[in-house]
């Protein structure tokens, strides 16, 4: 699913240099949960922008699904977001005066597909992400924070993407909320075969994951399976 050979990201403010990240290489394999953990300015949000194809490396490369991302125009990165990568962000990113369901349906409304074909994927999605049907005319904006993010989660799956990349997803959720949307993460996983990269700075919401990567100051520290009692 996910290869990271070598990769190197430096950024440069006139005549100064910081690099975030240093020959970093890994593998993900198909229907993997993963973290990401580190500190602030480990170097994770950086990895996460490449992953997600929103930025490019310096060098190395970055194979997902067998293409070489590090390769592609500009055009073909946005076709590679729209059609291999739902994203899950912290913020949630939705639209607060839309219903539940027209919020999930957006992404299918820009690839063009029907609207009766829309609203079946859109509700399948919700579903599949933990959301009954009573919450699909209501408001995202009336909604609790985990049922906001349940919905982004649905969002996220309505393009049926090869790659589920949620940063600090749990970041505006108390602990209790928090712990329902891993457990969607989880279901997703085990149940639908998802891949799941989860970027975090906290161990606990890492170990819901099956393996963490640990990345402090742009070097690639450990990875290790994670063992669920």
């Amino acid at each position: 699913m996910i290869e990271i050979k070598n990769i190197t990201k430096i950024y440069k403010t006139g005549d100064v240099e910081f690099t975030a990240l240093d020959n970093v290489s890994f593998k993900i394999d198909d229907g993997e949960f993963v973290a990401i953990m580190g500190p602030s300015g480990s170097g994770k949000s950086t990895l996460m922008h490449i992953l997600g194809a929103l930025d490019n490396p310096t060098s190395g490369t970055y194979f997902l699904a067998d293409k070489d991302v590090s390769t592609l125009s500009d055009d073909q990165l946005a076709d590679i977001r729209k059609d291999e990568i739902g994203f899950v962000f912290q913020s949630f990113n939705l639209l607060p005066r839309t219903t539940v369901l027209k919020n999930v349906m957006l992404p299918l409304v820009y690839d063009g597909i029907e609207r009766g074909k829309r609203e079946e994927r859109a509700k399948k999605s919700l579903i599949a992400a933990g959301l009954d049907e009573g919450h699909f005319t209501h408001l995202s904006n009336q909604l609790s924070g985990g049922q906001i993010q349940r919905v982004a989660i649905a969002r996220a799956l309505v393009n049926n993407p090869s790659l589920i990349l949620a940063d600090e997803p749990t970041g505006n959720l108390d602990t209790k909320t928090g712990e329902i949307v891993l457990a969607t993460f989880q279901k997703l996983n085990k149940e639908l075969g998802r891949t799941i990269v989860l970027i975090t700075h906290e161990q606990d919401v890492a170990e819901h994951a099956d393996r963490i990567l640990f990345i402090r100051d742009g070097h690639l520290i450990s990875d290790k399976k994670v063992k669920h009692i």
